[in-house]
């Protein structure tokens, strides 16, 4: 197995939302996001699945030099070779996926999250830093599309919060901030055991509030010159635009009603926003997330 297959396979078998906005790229920006993709998955998963704090610990250290040895070329693991080939081929920073480790770390230790300050670093960190490297693959021309790349990535991860809640609570984790929760006199135990109360399903429609803000912000700072660049993260906009959707629809109960979406689901979505954009963004037409 090649590094090229090895990372092409831990982003198709992941099953994520991610693999359905490659599939309308060039060769070698498909080849470059599949890297991308392959180490945050892989970081995400000793973040996740690694019970024994200090074995996760020396795993994300793995991590740290290994990101050393890929961008020196002598990379010893098959996601370290291909992010030494994207960084060969388009402009990815170390530092940033250093920021991505440093965010996993966040979840191996436990903190909680005190204040909106401690989620919106940690949100940068996990997910508008990923939007940052994405259109580093993608191509831009204008600095405002970086603002465009870290909203739509605030978007798109408080989206995964809203929807992951009850899995999430049964691990012990609870991204929504003490100070936000205790507004609403809401415990831990209320996230673990699911009681939707006026309460709760007040303080979620305020993060289902924020997330709507966040995909809006994203739209209105996208320049117009790199909007057909940057069409692959329109279209993830647009399949997680779907799952806010969904909550709403089910009053962001995950406890008794999960959120799932079809992979046929997300295909009919990525392609109607891929065809919707194409068309488009020639015309000036308003950019659309709800399909």
């Amino acid at each position: 197995m090649t590094p090229e297959i090895y990372c092409r396979d831990k982003t198709r078998g992941s099953g994520s939302s991610f693999f359905y906005a490659f599939m309308f790229l060039p060769e070698d920006q498909r080849r470059a996001m599949m890297a991308l993709y392959a180490f945050c998955r892989e970081v995400d998963d000793v973040a996740d699945e690694v019970s024994e704090q200090h074995v996760a610990l020396a795993k994300l250290g793995f991590w740290r030099e290994e990101l050393g040895r890929a961008f020196a070329g002598k990379a010893q693991h098959p996601v370290g070779h291909e992010l030494y080939w994207c960084a060969a081929h388009f402009p990815i920073s170390e530092e940033l996926l250093l920021e991505i480790l440093d965010g996993m770390q966040t979840d191996v230790l436990g903190k909680p999250f005190v204040k909106q300050a401690d989620l919106s670093l940690y949100i940068y960190r996990v997910a508008g830093v990923v939007g940052l490297l994405s259109i580093e693959v993608f191509g831009y021309t204008q600095r405002k599309s970086r603002d465009f790349a870290t909203h739509l990535g605030e978007a798109l991860q408080l989206t995964n919060i809203l929807r992951d809640l009850a899995d999430d609570a049964a691990i012990g984790r609870i991204y929504i901030p003490q100070d936000a929760r205790s507004r609403y006199q809401l415990s831990d135990q209320a996230f673990k055991s699911g009681l939707m109360s006026e309460s709760m399903q007040q303080l979620l429609q305020e993060y289902g509030e924020k997330a709507e803000q966040a995909y809006r912000t994203a739209i209105a700072t996208l320049p117009p010159e790199d909007r057909e660049s940057l069409r692959p993260s329109i279209v993830m906009g647009a399949i997680y635009y779907t799952y806010l959707r969904r909550l709403r629809q089910n009053g962001f109960d995950v406890w008794q009603q999960p959120v799932r979406i079809l992979p046929v689901r997300k295909i009919w979505v990525a392609w109607r926003a891929w065809r919707h954009e194409r068309r488009a963004c020639k015309h000036g037409t308003p950019i659309r997330l709800e399909f």
